[in-house]
């Protein structure tokens, strides 16, 4: 659990983007679990069965930030920082993988059409959505020390594969390699876990809301 001033967020540990939030405790978890259904098909398939919760258990609390409330899980917990080895990588890339499957095809699915607005709605069009996902995996990359190209939200979608590539290369070398502390002029370095958490979880949030707004 990841608690702000005026956000919850809550996440499951071994499932990179099955992250949901609410204004309590209870509502984030109520969320989590509202939307287990709609995560179980991103990983069907996978070896180790994602099944259904019946039950749920915190197993850490941390203190949110300004992201937090803003709209995004921003802290680093104790799981986050366990180190990963070859079978472990292959699995995270494997779930990042699937999120790109996911939000892909449910952009697929809405192209052409109009995406309701509104409180319930949003605002962005689906061409500015994948144009925003692309360009922050682009900037999520430089928190593993990647260099990602700049994205230009126009070409964003063609753009998608380059940018994921180099996200896996880059993610790759993170747990082979090792990473700093700190990043070049003191730039905030994510862990490999955290780092495929966060970027599942944005991925997810914008594939469902492309679903629901379609």
């Amino acid at each position: 659990m990841e608690s702000g001033a005026k956000r919850v967020f809550a996440g499951a540990i071994p499932w990179p983007g099955w992250s949901r939030s609410g204004k309590t405790e209870d509502l984030a978890l109520d969320a989590l679990i509202a939307y287990a259904p709609r995560y179980a098909k991103v990983v069907k398939g996978f070896r180790l069965a994602f099944r259904m919760p019946t039950d749920l258990r915190v197993v850490e609390r941390l203190r949110g930030d300004a992201t937090t409330d803003f709209g995004a899980p921003s802290q680093t917990s104790k799981a986050d920082r366990l180190p990963v080895d070859a079978k472990e990588l292959a699995r995270l890339k494997k779930m990042l993988q699937a999120a790109w499957t996911a939000f892909d095809e449910a952009a697929e699915q809405a192209r052409g059409r109009k995406l309701k607005t509104g409180p319930r709605g949003g605002g962005r069009s689906l061409a500015k959505i994948v144009g925003h996902v692309v360009g922050a995996e682009g900037g999520y990359v430089r928190t593993i020390r990647g260099k990602a190209p700049e994205v230009d939200e126009r070409q964003a979608r063609a753009m998608a594969n380059v940018v994921r590539e180099v996200a896996l290369e880059a993610l790759t070398r993170a747990v082979t390699e090792g990473l700093p502390e700190k990043g070049p002029r003191g730039g905030k370095i994510w862990t490999p876990r955290y780092f495929v958490r966060r970027a599942a979880w944005h991925v997810l949030d914008h594939a469902w809301e492309i679903q629901d707004r379609s």
